[in-house]
């Protein structure tokens, strides 16, 4: 069994298993503030994901010219393009959560109760 492969590609496994985790959160859980945790994970596994797909074998990395020999000793090198999207990614997510965050606490502020269940079967007061 090659161990060498199976580690090489652990991060895709647990990209793919927060992924799911998240969508199990957002899917089951009533409570609000559950529900967007579970989405904040859904959104770093994508962030693990799309940084695990800029790690680049054997290869120069794409800002380095022609001329610079030592990237190629190194073997691995990590694409910057991933990672300046994932950043620009992180500033959204985090923009994202602070409005779900104001929202939950309007919706507290108004019905008493966060679990999304009852908020439906409820009249309005």
């Amino acid at each position: 069994m090659n161990f060498g492969r199976i580690f090489h590609n652990l991060n895709y496994a647990v990209s793919a298993l927060l992924f799911l985790i998240g969508l199990y959160t957002v899917a089951v859980k009533p409570n609000l503030i559950k529900k967007l945790i579970g989405l904040n994970i859904m959104e770093t596994s994508v962030f693990l994901f799309i940084v695990s797909v800029g790690m680049v074998d054997e290869g120069v990395a794409p800002i380095v010219t022609g001329g610079y020999k030592a990237a190629e000793a190194v073997g691995r090198v990590v694409n910057p393009i991933p990672q300046a999207l994932i950043l620009t990614g992180i500033v959204v997510a985090v923009s994202t959560t602070a409005v779900a965050l104001s929202l939950c606490l309007k919706i507290y502020e108004r019905y008493g109760i966060l679990n999304a269940t009852e908020i439906l079967g409820r009249e309005e007061p």
